[in-house]
């Protein structure tokens, strides 16, 4: 089990850039929902209008939209894996490679920052994730790890 929530761990922390920018990027687009769908005037709103889901507009849009808001609690819930879990990392060199990881900057890029080899940017990352992995959250009802374990890598 420990295995697996590792393998989430490292997934969502090499995914986690992106997906914030995604939210980002999702919820600006969302703002607008419902905007412009009011009731036409004048001789277009005696018209006929298209019923069901094949012809009307405004219903495929509306569940458009509600694909696209289940997209950003997915990512939501993917990155507060991490974030419950960051208060566990206090060594100063972990800090550092884990800000960068979820910057989405490459091992190589932070090695050559810290002054390290890629390698042991990995070997840091290794340690990171094995804290995090490692780590059970008070949960009431339930198993500990079921936020970690019911999601599913973005690979």
């Amino acid at each position: 089990m420990k295995v697996a929530a590792s393998k989430q761990i490292e997934s969502i922390l090499k995914d986690y850039h992106w997906m914030m920018n995604s939210i980002k990027v999702l919820r600006d687009s969302m703002k607008d929902a419902g905007e412009r769908l009011t009731a036409q005037y004048g001789d277009s709103a005696g018209m006929p209008k298209a019923q069901g889901t094949t012809g009307d507009p405004v219903y495929r849009e509306c569940v458009r939209r509600e694909r696209r808001y289940s997209v950003i609690q997915r990512y939501e819930e993917k990155i507060s894996v991490i974030q419950d879990r960051m208060h566990l990392i206090t060594d100063d060199r972990e800090i550092e490679v884990l800000h960068w990881l979820l910057e989405g900057k490459s091992y190589r890029w932070i090695a050559i920052h810290m002054g390290l080899s890629h390698t042991h940017i990995g070997r840091i990352k290794d340690s990171i994730v094995k804290k995090m992995s490692e780590y059970v959250p008070n949960v009431p009802n339930g198993t500990n790890d079921t936020k970690l374990l019911k999601h599913k890598s973005a690979c």
